[in-house]
């Protein structure tokens, strides 16, 4: 786990339609080295939130706590296929949807696949996009429980 965080995390496009690229690039680097000090900087503070164990949260420390510190540790090989990423905006406001896939454990350590897909709306406040809403769910009839992978 990075606890240092990436610097440079910032997101300064100045379209809206690449800040959501940028910011799906980053959340997947993010997601998948469990650096959740950089990924916080892609965030509001005051975020509103849905994922695969969040209901809903509002505000960073809820949604880390909740989502973030519930399936990335638990989780490998998270990936946002960039290829299906979608977004637009216009001024301050973006929007954006991608699909992605990571790899759970069952109860055994055996692997199954997590595919799913996210949503996001980016803010920006002083030069810089953050998100202001996530939702991230797996596909239907996907094992929603990961226990890690073996040690």
């Amino acid at each position: 786990m990075n606890s240092g965080g990436v610097s440079g995390a910032a997101i300064v496009a100045g379209d809206p339609a690449t800040a959501v690229q940028e910011w799906f690039e980053k959340m997947s680097r993010f997601c998948s080295s469990i650096d959740y000090v950089s990924a916080r900087e892609i965030f509001d503070d005051e975020v509103s939130s849905f994922g695969t164990q969040a209901d809903a949260v509002t505000g960073l420390d809820r949604l880390q706590e909740e989502q973030w510190e519930q399936v990335w540790p638990r989780t490998t090989g998270f990936r946002v296929l960039m290829d299906t990423v979608r977004g637009g905006g216009s001024g301050e406001i973006a929007w954006g949807m991608a699909v992605w896939t990571s790899t759970g454990y069952d109860e055994a350590g055996e692997e199954f696949k997590r595919p799913g897909r996210a949503t996001v709306v980016l803010r920006r406040t002083e030069g810089r996009w953050k998100a202001i809403h996530t939702h991230f769910s797996l596909f239907r009839s996907t094992n929603r429980e990961s226990h890690g992978p073996p040690r």
